[in-house]
């Protein structure tokens, strides 16, 4: 079968090469080695148009995919962060905070990171005199606010360790809880219980602890309540510039549009995490582990090694 002809024509004596366009060859004296032609770029009549290329094109790009991974969760659990990577890793931590609190809703009938209504149970109870509630109740704000002091205490230590896994650390640390918080199921008893509602309110206050120091406590994910007032904020302000007279700020864009990402990706993963826990029980937290660890263990193991 003759060899498919080149895309565009080249002048004699040139060879195609990768990203350096047509390269004179003297045609004089042999070559021991002739510069090879660039086949996927300038001889593929197919490459252009996305058709199958045989099995080594179409192998490299899962390669590459694969091999990116690790260097896609490193960047965004790096120490030298970005808006860019403080946006990308909020997406997915309040995607996860709505998957678990949904599936904890399911599973314990309680919603673990609400310390707001955990807060005002005490109140109540304590006037009903219902002192199991009230226990039960301080015993998820005492969780709460354990894991928060934990996830700070080891991005302090590693930060004055001048260690570049501040970051790295609490999200591993989340992801083991997680599959901890999975194997509630087995425990039928009410302490059983307990221990499944400290273990996810730990997870959900180191989850929220760890996105505020990065973000600089510009961000938080384990609850909606903060980004939704905003987003009333930002239209407050463009509804005032539309019917003021003076030239007051109006509506930020971009903080509007990150608001709304956030508050998709919780109800996003809500809905994931109510479908996770009818289908698999306490177990739909394993692929939420999955996610936490594949993004801190590539940071943890490349700096081990």
């Amino acid at each position: 079968m003759p060899a498919p002809l080149p895309l565009f024509a080249l002048p004699a004596g040139s060879v195609a090469t990768h990203a350096t366009g047509a390269r004179h060859v003297n045609r004089s004296r042999p070559l021991a080695c002739p510069p090879a032609p660039c086949a996927r770029y300038h001889q593929n009549p197919h490459f252009q148009t996305g058709l199958p290329n045989g099995p080594r094109c179409m192998m490299a790009f899962p390669r590459k995919l694969i091999r990116r991974l690790p260097v896609a969760g490193r960047a965004l659990v790096g120490h030298r962060r970005s808006a860019g990577t403080d946006l990308g890793l909020a997406t997915i931590l309040a995607a996860i905070a709505g998957a678990a609190n949904a599936g904890g809703f399911f599973a314990l009938g309680q919603y673990t990171s609400h310390m707001t209504g955990y807060l005002s149970q005490v109140a109540d109870n304590i006037a009903i005199l219902n002192l199991w509630i009230t226990f039960t109740s301080l015993l998820a704000i005492g969780a709460f606010v354990t894991g928060a002091a934990f996830s700070t205490l080891l991005i302090n230590i590693a930060r004055n360790s001048h260690l570049r896994q501040q970051y790295a650390w609490p999200l591993a640390v989340q992801g083991v809880f997680l599959i901890c918080f999975s194997w509630g199921g087995i425990f039928t008893t009410e302490a059983g219980r307990l221990f499944s509602l400290a273990c996810l309110c730990f997870i959900m206050g180191m989850q929220n602890a760890t996105i505020t120091k990065i973000s600089g406590a510009r961000i938080r994910t384990t609850h909606a309540t903060g980004m939704i007032t905003d987003i009333g904020i930002e239209l407050g302000r463009a509804a005032y510039r539309v019917i003021g007279r003076d030239a007051a700020p109006g509506l930020d864009g971009r903080k509007f549009a990150i608001l709304l990402r956030l508050v998709l990706a919780y109800v996003l993963g809500g809905i994931i995490g109510a479908v996770g826990y009818a289908q698999a029980g306490f177990f739909f937290s394993l692929p939420l582990a999955v996610i936490l660890l594949g993004l801190s263990l590539p940071t943890l193991l490349r700096r081990a090694s």
